[in-house]
């Protein structure tokens, strides 16, 4: 991809790196700094393999209050962060801001939200989209213009998802994802979907009938079918999510040298040091 938009699942991302890096990483006043070490990290990687025209982090917020939870209170119930996860969290934005990154977060929506949102206002500007999530739901972002890179071991090494990639791990199109999910659930986000249906068999009906709406016309499902059609809407990402303005920007390097020297992460000041003057 030449100078696309990166988008950043910043909540998605902060997670795998709070649980893929040793706790014992602390800033300068003894509170924990692994989660920040490992997305500065990876936005300092992302920045030199892809040279995006601009990068978006976007956030949830906490207490999640969104349409889903109100719809479904199940959803995502039973969730525990460990403070440290939480105290880490409260601060990325302000790491992003001294990148001179723009973030979206907004009460009523997540960040799967915002993702599409960008995902919409590139695509209708007939530019690139890379969105940069561990979230499988992301899949239903992916078409031509638009690919998700997945973290591999850590934050730092991703792996692109193009749709015949959703073709190949799901047996089904991006633009089925939402029915998929709907017809084989979501464990993480408390999704139960259709009694007796797993993924193998929810791809098959959905190679056959195309839709979850089809598949409920066809009779199937009678039962389920208000809490499936439910389910689906809650797995949709919603793109009227608001968004920053998004022009063409660079990392502001200065800036967020003296944010790591600032919090004593010295490890992050001396990878910046050996980055080249733009």
């Amino acid at each position: 991809m030449k100078n696309p938009l990166v988008v950043i699942d910043g909540d998605s991302l902060a997670h795998r790196a709070f649980h893929g890096l040793p706790k014992t990483i602390r800033d300068k006043n003894g509170r924990p700094a692994g989660m920040l070490v490992g997305i500065t990290n990876m936005m300092i990687t992302l920045w030199e393999k892809i040279e995006p025209r601009a990068i978006l982090t976007c956030w949830d917020t906490r207490p999640n209050t969104t349409y889903r939870k109100k719809a479904f209170p199940k959803y995502q119930s039973g969730r525990e962060f460990e403070s440290d996860l939480i105290e880490q969290l409260d601060r990325l934005p302000e790491l992003s801001k001294s990148f001179g990154f723009p973030s979206a977060k907004s009460p009523g929506y997540e960040a799967d939200d915002f993702l599409a949102a960008a995902c919409k206002f590139e695509t209708e500007a007939r530019g690139l989209t890379a969105v940069v999530t561990s979230d499988r739901d992301a899949f239903q972002l992916v078409n031509e213009l638009v690919c998700v890179l997945r973290p591999r071991r850590g934050v730092t090494e991703l792996e692109r998802i193009e749709t015949k990639d959703v073709i190949e791990q799901y047996s089904v199109k991006p633009c089925q994802v939402t029915d998929f999910i709907a017809l084989k659930g979501d464990p993480s986000d408390g999704i139960p979907g259709a009694k007796g249906i797993g993924p193998i068999r929810g791809a098959a009906l959905l190679t056959e009938y195309g839709s979850l709406e089809a598949i409920l016309e066809a009779g199937l499902f009678k039962e389920e079918a208000d809490s499936l059609l439910l389910y689906k809407k809650i797995a949709k990402m919603q793109t009227e999510a608001p968004i920053p303005r998004l022009p063409d920007s660079r990392p502001n390097w200065s800036q967020i040298t003296s944010w790591a020297e600032d919090n004593g992460l010295k490890q992050i000041v001396r990878r910046l040091e050996k980055i080249p003057p733009s």
